[in-house]
């Protein structure tokens, strides 16, 4: 058995708040320059252009990369055989958070109720998920989620006997629908299976895979490539201005489900798809 102190963690969480909204993942950032060489529509390529520049700008200069810092989601795997010292393990998230934001100086959106708006004026209570899984270590992700996008995201109980057909057109009408909203070019987390919650967090976790690695099953790898091509034929383009770059990706999770369901999420992110992870 293998000890990590809230305090620990507490620091972690802290840090990667700040690194979060400050320095986009590397992958998306490659993506997002790759897009700006590709597009045809002078109006999209220079939207683009200002992304990336802001994107390099806010790394540089220690700044975030969005005024919408975002709520905090995190996700903690943690391994079955550590054990949490000094402390609640979610008291020490929402610390760590509370630190983050108000000494990273970042936006503090949350409210405490969502009928009777009064700001919490640290960004707490974050979105907490965790899960045990085998070793000892603790691996902490930080997604700050902005609500451009996140207003834009859907779910629909599909019949089983829809099928593929069904699933896809859902997607792209999603994401149709949607239009300059969440900020594109976007990526399109697709939560699929389970029940309504568990499709839910799959199409959340999908937007922590990298966004140049395909689902490892060829099927869904296949479905998310025509996915993205279909996407980027409805001619929403970047910041809604036309173009070929709708999105970036189209990550798709998986999980057995009931034999009388199909449940779908479609969990949109904007451009500045943020997060940052950390193992202790």
């Amino acid at each position: 058995m293998r000890d990590i102190s809230c305090d620990r963690i507490t620091e972690t969480i802290e840090k990667l708040c700040i690194k979060a909204a400050t320095f986009l993942p590397p992958d998306v950032g490659i993506l997002l320059e790759c897009a700006c060489d590709s597009e045809p529509s002078k109006a999209g390529q220079a939207a683009l252009c200002d992304i990336v520049e802001n994107f390099k700008f806010a790394a540089s200069s220690g700044l975030p990369i969005c005024q919408d810092t975002g709520m905090t989601v995190v996700f903690l795997d943690l391994g079955q055989e550590a054990h949490i010292t000094g402390g609640d393990l979610y008291e020490a998230v929402n610390e760590g958070v509370r630190r983050g934001y108000v000494n990273g100086a970042l936006r503090k959106s949350v409210v405490s109720d969502p009928l009777r708006r009064v700001n919490t004026n640290d960004n707490t209570p974050a979105v907490i998920h965790s899960r045990i899984v085998p070793g000892d270590k603790l691996e902490i992700t930080v997604a700050p989620k902005g609500f451009g996008s996140e207003n834009m995201s859907a779910m629909k109980m599909l019949l089983p006997s829809a099928g593929e057909a069904a699933v896809e057109e859902f997607i792209v009408e999603t994401v149709d629908k949607a239009g300059a909203n969440p900020c594109p070019p976007v990526i399109v987390g697709v939560g699929l299976g389970g029940t309504v919650e568990m499709a839910a967090i799959l199409a959340k976790r999908a937007l922590i895979r990298p966004a140049d690695t395909r689902n490892p099953d060829e099927y869904y790898a296949s479905m998310e490539s025509r996915l993205l091509r279909r996407i980027n034929r409805l001619g929403i383009g970047p910041q809604g201005f036309g173009g070929i770059n709708t999105a970036l990706a189209v990550n798709i999770e998986v999980y057995p489900t009931h034999i009388a369901g199909l449940p779908c999420v479609v969990n949109m992110s904007c451009h500045a798809t943020r997060h940052a992870s950390a193992v202790l």
